[in-house]
Formats: structure tokens, sequence, C-alpha cells
């Protein structure tokens, strides 16, 4: 009996495992494989002699008779250790063959792992562009925004606005807590004019030392160039916009058309990823006091949460313990009736303006963090799914390499050596990934930045950016090959060599499970895309309550406007451009005032109330065609309309009257008869319920004019007749439109953002995936080709066999779908929670993902399986 067929016996007849383990634990790794080889020879020879459990027991003494210094201490090579570099370049020749020698899987691997690090190095660039929010300003650790909480219809609601008073107190009774404090108005569009150039910008107005405090960086002048209250401060752009390469320094232009200011300095412009990057200009606060009279003349200055508050803290000074300190600092100072709204004051620090600004009920309940960390999640997952095929194409053709890991390891090479040689062609593969990678990039920058609404570029002289893509890929070459380094590198060369060597029935289940993983997450990723889109829709498809097709809202940046409002009006309908036209506090898509104060028959005393008000002139519901349920509009025939309200269902529900028309609400002390109900309007969040909104007539000087566009009537040439007469009236004010269904449509873009980069990253999973599985088909099929010759000579059909070739992949992507189904469901559930006005989530969501997986993998797979099934059988049985 030869050696080969001694050492084939049953499985009852084998040595004890335990003691094969303990001469693996003990045993020197240069040695163990040859006494391994002797132990086993000697353990056959002694079976049919004396029965297999005496050579059990002797081949137990023989394991514990080798304990001893020869075989446990670690004895140096019989070969020569080569230089460092040599094996490395050794390594890496050998890395190069392999390959050059396969090129299709090379090319999957390297496709593969550029596909998952292209979408990684996105969502990175994407987050720390988040995550870098407002650190332009180096006080960024240091700066707030004074913001309240108050009790209002029953809810704490949360708000920036805050009273007059409030920078004037802050000075006065916590001075030493702070370095800066400055009022500041809202961000809002100004005429500035230089000569006969006029342009409509946006800026605010703030005390002289927020350049200090926002460490803007200036280009000319320095930051104390908002002393004088005739100053203003100009973006490098906006500089250039109205003196090109002349020296803007000490120039005068015009405020509004009626101020006259001198520049006293030029600043950068401020990045995409700073909260005041809309700042193309900065006024002093003093001249917004003298512009606006009325700030100064309020007769009850806390009551009006009219403006913005900015501090910068002092230096070793704790923000929560001065945000508990000023907490009432409000209470302390407002009337005892307006107690009830509960008002409490605290601090926003600036790093959690971007990322965490919700709040709901008085607690802040996150933000875009939530956003961060899906797409970080998904980052991660799609380059796991890479690396998984990498994983999965290595382990897949191990039988192949297994003589060259016994061949290598009879010659001398340890376990250490191989694993290092298996690491050096993953690295290998993700240096090509990587530089391919940051070609793709590069390329798809500008798209991506259009897709996600940013403006990030490649930060190429940055060293940090090196440093962490170095050791990102160091990350993922380690990953990708940890798994096929560690098992290629166990096989065992006696068996390898003398051909006993089996990858076994089990080889094959952690490629199937890496397999699981990646359709898991292309098909959760599917039904997040379906359903974040069902969400879109569904939301687009709630009745709005008027009509905003042909409308457009123009904001009346001049006062003078107003006189000249009926005039315009007048012969804008005369000339057939426009249905109607009319005057409003709000845009149609935001609501710009709230107020308290009103009072009606069966009031709750303790109850506070803040509801949206509108001032709006008398044709403003036949311009919108809002639609009522009860009552009738404002008309210039009823002399009473100055005192009446116009309410929506929402606020008669909440209000409670059975039969609103006639009844008193009375504000401020003042009555106001409600003369109609209004169907609700969608004015604020699509996705949000309906507050309860009044509508009164115009009483205010400023504000904005909203056109109905003759539907007959193309919107470019309806657009230049209403430029021409509204520049007729009032030459010095920039024409400046915006489309109503257009600004309604902007409500939905972060949804849509969020679903279109979910779509794309979701794509590129299942690309990802597809390439894998179409590596993984091509080797089952080159490993069963003799089987497949036997079945077709036997009579299968080319169908039968494509069966036979797919069903395992099937089988695959039916687990993923049971397993990706109630984790999809889970997630998105909770997600759609934070919508009060949100779609179902239907069962043919899931079908539909089901399906398109299983189809997608049919057809990766078909073409290696039909192409397996069509050789000719002549061939594939051929021998050597």
């Amino acid at each position: 009996m030869n050696d080969r067929n001694r050492m084939i016996k049953p499985n009852g007849q084998q040595p004890p495992r335990w003691a094969k383990r303990l001469l693996y634990g003990f045993c020197s790794p240069e040695l163990v494989e040859e006494l391994e080889g002797d132990l086993e020879e000697l353990f056959y020879e002694r079976v049919p002699l004396i029965g297999v459990r005496k050579a059990r027991l002797r081949y137990v003494r023989d394991v514990f008779s080798l304990m001893k210094p020869f075989a446990i201490k670690r004895k140096p090579s019989r070969y020569p250790t080569p230089a460092t570099t040599d094996m490395l370049r050794n390594y890496l020749k050998i890395a190069f063959r392999n390959l050059a020698k396969n090129k299709v899987y090379s090319f999957i691997n390297i496709a593969g792992l550029a596909t998952g690090m292209v979408v990684a190095m996105l969502i990175g660039l994407w987050i720390y562009d988040e995550l870098s929010h407002d650190k332009y300003h180096q006080n960024y650790d240091r700066i707030a925004q004074v913001m309240q909480h108050q009790t209002y219809n029953g809810d704490i609601g949360t708000q920036v606005s805050v009273p007059f008073p409030m920078g004037a107190e802050l000075k006065k009774s916590y001075g030493s807590d702070f370095k800066y404090v400055m009022m500041a108005s809202w961000t809002s569009r100004h005429i500035l004019t230089v000569g006969e150039k006029t342009f409509s910008k946006t800026g605010l107005f703030i005390e002289p030392q927020a350049p200090d405090m926002l460490t803007l960086k200036m280009l000319r002048g320095n930051r104390a160039g908002l002393n004088d209250p005739a100053s203003i401060l100009l973006s490098e752009s906006v500089a250039r916009a109205f003196f090109g390469e002349t020296d803007p320094m000490g120039q005068v232009m015009k405020l509004d058309n009626d101020q006259a200011v001198k520049v006293t300095g030029v600043y950068e412009d401020l990045p995409a990823n700073s909260s005041f990057n809309e700042m193309t200009f900065v006024a002093p606060w003093e001249l917004h006091l003298i512009k606006e009279p009325w700030i100064k003349q309020m007769d009850n200055p806390w009551r009006c949460n009219c403006f913005q508050t900015f501090v910068q803290l002092a230096d070793h000074v704790d923000i929560d313990k001065v945000s508990a300190k000023i907490k009432n600092i409000k209470v302390d100072n407002i009337r005892k009736d307006e107690l009830r709204y509960k008002p409490a004051v605290f601090l926003n620090p600036m790093s959690q303006w971007h990322l965490y600004s919700e709040f709901k009920n008085g607690i802040r309940t996150g933000g875009r963090i939530e956003f961060v960390w899906l797409f970080g999640l998904i980052g991660s997952f799609v380059l796991l799914l890479a690396c998984i095929n990498f994983m999965n194409l290595s382990t897949a053709r191990s039988e192949k390499r297994a003589k060259e890991v016994g061949i290598r390891k009879a010659v001398g090479s340890v376990r250490a050596q191989l694993i290092g040689q298996f690491f050096s062609e993953s690295l290998l593969v993700v240096a090509f990934g990587f530089l391919l990678a940051l070609a793709l990039v590069h390329l798809v920058l500008p798209l991506f930045n259009e897709v996600a609404a940013k403006q990030i570029s490649m930060p190429w002289d940055q060293p940090l950016f090196w440093l962490l893509g170095l050791g990102f890929s160091l990350f993922t070459g380690l990953i990708a090959g940890s798994y096929p380094a560690l098992y290629l590198s166990s096989f065992q060369p006696v068996k390898v060599l003398k051909g006993t060597f089996r990858v076994g029935r089990f080889a094959t289940i952690p490629r199937k499970v890496l397999v699981v993983v990646q359709f898991t997450v292309s098909i959760t990723l599917i039904i997040g895309t379906i359903i974040v889109f069902r969400q879109i829709q569904f939301a687009k498809n709630r009745p709005i309550g008027y009509t905003r097709n042909g409308l457009v809202t123009v904001e009346m940046l001049s006062p003078g406007f107003h006189k000249q409002f009926n005039v315009v009006r007048d012969e804008l309908k005369k000339s057939g451009t426009v249905v109607e036209m009319a005057k409003s506090g709000s845009p149609t898509t935001e609501i710009w005032s709230t107020n308290g104060g009103f009072e009606w028959k069966g009031k709750d005393p303790n109850l506070s109330v803040d509801f949206p008000n509108v001032e709006v002139s008398h044709d403003y519901g036949k311009t919108i065609g809002w639609q009522f349920v009860a009552g009738r509009d404002f008309s210039p025939a009823f002399s009473t309309d100055s005192s009446a309200f116009i309410i929506n269902q929402t606020a008669a529900k909440y209000i409670g009257f059975k039969n609103p028309i006639g009844e008193i609400i009375r504000w401020d002390g003042r009555p106001y008869k409600i003369i109609g109900v209004i169907k609700d309007m969608v004015v604020q969040s699509p996705y949000a319920p309906i507050s309860p909104s009044i509508f009164h007539l115009y009483k205010d000087q400023s504000g904005l004019v909203t056109l109905k566009i003759n539907p007959v009537m193309s919107a470019s040439q309806a657009l230049t007749k209403i430029e021409a007469v509204f520049k007729k009236y009032n030459p010095g004010v920039p024409f400046e439109y915006k489309f109503v269904d257009q600004e309604y449509a902007a409500k939905f873009a972060a949804e849509e953002r969020i679903g279109t980069l979910a779509g794309i990253f979701a794509g590129l999973a299942i690309l990802i995936s597809c390439l894998g599985l179409f590596g993984l088909a091509s080797f089952m099929a080159e490993q069963r080709v003799k089987e497949i010759g036997v079945r077709k000579v036997l009579g299968a059909s080319v169908f039968n066999l494509w069966g036979l070739l797919s069903q395992n992949f099937v089988i695959l992507v039916a687990i993923s779908f049971a397993i990706a189904t109630p984790t999809a469901y889970y997630l998105l559930n909770n997600w759609l929670e934070n919508y009060q006005y949100r779609t179902d989530i239907s069962w043919w969501v899931f079908a539909v993902a089901g399906l398109s997986a299983l189809l997608i993998t049919l057809l990766t797979v078909s073409y290696q399986a039909i192409k397996a099934a069509m050789l000719d059988p002549v061939k594939s049985l051929r021998t050597e």
C-alpha cells in the first residue's frame, strides 16, 4: 500500500482533533507541519495492527512526547533571511504578475474598489464640509446666538428673534460674561447705488464689533470700519461689481436710495459653509435705528421679538453656566400679562447652529447631524461592499492558489511571510483603485456639487487630505485583504502537495454570507430611495388651498412704491399683462410675522396664543385664488373691513366657534369681526400641519407685491412688460422677481436631494454587487465546466443548466430580501415619524425592490451561466 492510499481513510479513522490543535499550539511553526505528517503516517500504520482506539491513544502520547525544547523553541530558518527591500520587491513583482495573469478578476477588483472609494470620498468630503460649517470664523467656539423658548398654543416654541432691549440688558446685567454683545437686523435685500450702477444685495445691520467677532478677513481698510454710522463694509465680490479694479475706499454710495454711506472696508467673501455667507455687505446698527425710527418709539419694546442678538463669550467662561444665568432676563422685564408665554432665554452656540438646529417642545432634537450619520453609514456600507468583492473573489480562487501556498511553505516560507504576500496584493489593488478613484472624484465633483447644493473642492494642497487618503487606503487594503490573507496562508502543505486538500463543503459559507450582506444593503437602499420619493410626491400632491400657477412675487425695496401701487396695478391690468395684483406682508410660501394678544369669547384666560398674521390688500384673495368655506372676501365697498379678519379652517377649529362669521376676536383690546373662513393654505412646510392663521388689511409701508400673470401671455413676454412698468414708476429700483411655484418647489429641495443622493449611492452599491456576482459566476462556471459537460451529454438543456448555475444566487438574494425587508421598514418608519404629514409604507415597495434585485442578479449571472451551458461537452470533458 503506498503512502497516498494509506492516508485516505474514512472519517471515523482520524487522529483526535484536540491533539492536533494541541500540537499546533505549542510546536514551532517551522516544525509543526513536518511533525504532523510523521505522526499521521504512524497513526495510519497502527490502525490495522492495533485498532483505532489504541492508535489514537498512542497518537496522543506521541504529541505529549514532543513537548521538548527542540520543538517548542522557535528555531531560526534554515534559509537566509532576505533584506526587507528585496522581500517587498518580490511581493510586488508577484502581485503584478497575478494581476496581469487574471485580467478579468483584476478589473473587477480594481473597478469595484474604485467605485466604493469614490462613494466614500464624495461622502467624506460632504461630511467634512458639514462638520466644518462656521469654522471659518476663528471665534467659532466662543460665539453664540441669544434665543428663547416661549409657550404658544399649548406648545413650547423656540425662536431666534428677541426684543430690542435684549442687547442693552445683557451688557448692563451680565457684561462681565461677554466680550461682545451685538444687536443685529435680519439679513435681507437692500438697494445699493453708485452713480449709474444699481444692484440689490443681501446684507445686515449690526453693531461695530461684528468684524472682530466674526474675524472678517479685511482686504482693504480694517475691522473698525463700522464706528461711523454713515459707513459700510463691502464683500470683495460686491466691491468688484461696483468699482472693478478701482480702489473703493472712501467712495460714497447710496443705501436704499436715501442714505449716503462711505465705503470704509472690503472683506473677503464668506464661504458657502458659513451661516453668514449671504452677508455681502455690513452696515452699522446705529444707521438701522436712524432708518427705522419706530424701533426706539415702541411703547413696549420687550414685546416685539423683531431682532437678533449675537454674543462672544469672555475667555474662560462656561457657556452652559452663562446660559442658565440669563434664563429669566426677559421674565424680569416684561409686563405681567405676558408672563403666560413663559419666556426662557438661552445661548445657542455657533457649533450647533447648523447640525443641531431643530427643537421640539423646548428640547434640542437634532437636525442635519442625522444626514451626516446617514450618509456616513451609506459610505461605509458601499465601501464594505467593494471590500467584500475582493474577499469573495480571492477566497473563491483558493484552490488555484493552494499549490502555490504549499510549495512556498515547503521551501521555507512561514505563515507571516505568506500573509505579507497576500496583503501586498490587496494593497496593490487598493493603490490602483485609489488612483482611479481620485481621477473619478475629480471628474464627478462638479456634478456632485450641483446635486448636493455644495461648493466643495478637492483639497489637493492639504497635507491632511493626503494623510487621510493614504490612511484610508491602507485601512481599506487591510480590511479587504484580511480574510484572504489569513485563510489562504492557513493551508497545510502536506495535504496540498499530496493532493488530499479540499476546500470542504463549508468553505463557501463565508462567501455566501458576504454576498447576502451585499444584497441586503443594496435592497435596503432601493427601498429607502423609493420611500423618500414617495414621501416627496405625497407632500407635492397635498391640496395647497390656492392657485400658484402664474403667480409672481416682487419685493418692494423702496417705500415710495406704495404711492405708485394703484397706478402700476391699473396700467398692468389694462394692458392685459396681469389678471390681478395685490400687496402682502409675507410671501405666499412663508410666514414672516406671528402675533399674540388675541382674545375671544370662551377662550381660556391662561392660554397663550401666537398666530401667523398676514397683512394683505383688498385683492390679495383674488390674486392667489384662495377658496372660501364661509363668508366673503375683503372689499373696498365695506369701510368696516379695516377692522375685519379672514381666518383659515384650522384657526376656526382652534378657536372653537361653530359659526365663526360675525364673531369678534380682540387683538390687543381692539375688536375685529370675522368676515370669512378660507380653506387651509400650505404656507410653511408641506410636511407639517397647518397653523391657525389670520389675514387682515394692509397698514404697513413695506412688504411684497404678488401678481397673477395673464395665462394667455407667455411668462417671458409678461415679465418684460411688468419690468418696463415697474421701472417707469421706480427707476432707481432693480426689478427682481420670484415665481411662487418655484419657491414652493424649493420646500422639497432637501428631501429631493437626499432621495437623489440615496438613489445614486444605491445604484453604485448595486453596480459593485453585480461586479462581484459576475466574478463569482464566472469562477463557478469555470470550476463546474466538467460537471456541465457530463450533464449535457446526459441530455440537460441550456435552460436546465442555466437554472442549475443560477439557483444558488437566487437563494442568496431571497435570504437578503428576507433580512432587508424588516430592517428597511424599521429604519424608514422611524424616519417618516419626523413628518406629521407622511405617506404610508406599502407592500408593493418591498416587492418592487425584491424583484429588482432578483432581476439584476439573474441578468448578471445569466451571461456566464449561458456561456458555460453552451460550451461543447467534447472540449469540456477532454483531459490534458
